[in-house]
């Protein structure tokens, strides 16, 4: 696990993802903060191309909470079934349904609390809704986050919830709003598990990564 950067090289390191994207987007697809919620939840050990296959029809015919609960588990489980752990996300997604039109008239709460009280909504699924939907600074840390984190020394910690911590205490508040997707992007297309593409890498220079490649 890498050293702290300092701040000097935070600073820049994040000056030089926003000139490469200063917009960074989400690859979910989604239509309201709902879809955003189901799209999240269901990317859990999925990738995101796959759910947005998935979801492409589903959200044409179910994109609210009441709309969802009239499909059923049933039709759901068969809409999502390409998707891993479609059985057990269908009952989530079904139960997280009931409960937003129960508790909250239909509306996705904007608290994390409330948020991470729906069936299966956890800290990063929640962290990603308030960021993308209420733009709140919200770190919601992944594996490509965790991964580029320890590599280049940008946010270390020997666990998702430390990683998250290091991004909100040394990222500069300037760059909170899109640190996450930014260290996705370059997490899953630069920063890659295997063989990274430091050639190509724009913080090469910056990144305390030993191994790098030519």
């Amino acid at each position: 696990m890498a050293k702290q950067l300092p701040y000097h090289a935070m600073r820049e390191i994040f000056a030089r993802f926003q000139a490469a994207e200063p917009e960074p987007k989400g690859e979910l697809h989604h239509t309201n903060a709902f879809t955003l919620v189901v799209a999240v939840a269901l990317s859990a050990q999925a990738t995101d191309a796959g759910v947005n296959r998935a979801t492409k029809h589903l959200f044409e015919i179910a994109d609210t909470p009441e709309k969802m609960l009239a499909l059923g588990e049933e039709a759901l489980t068969e809409q999502i079934k390409t998707i891993g752990l479609f059985r057990n996300k269908a009952k989530n997604v079904i139960k997280l349904s009931r409960i937003l039109v129960e508790e909250y008239g239909g509306q996705v709460p904007s608290s994390r609390a409330a948020l991470q009280s729906l069936p299966g909504v956890g800290r990063k699924t929640a962290n990603v809704v308030l960021n993308m939907w209420w733009q709140f600074p919200a770190q919601a840390v992944d594996t490509h986050i965790f991964r580029l984190g320890n590599r280049a020394g940008i946010a270390p910690g020997r666990d998702v919830d430390a990683v998250e911590r290091a991004i909100e205490d040394h990222v500069p508040a300037e760059f909170q709003l899109h640190a996450h997707h930014w260290m996705i992007l370059h997490g899953r297309y630069i920063c890659v598990a295997r063989k990274p593409k430091c050639g190509a890498c724009i913080i090469r220079d910056l990144c305390q990564y030993e191994d790098k490649t030519p």
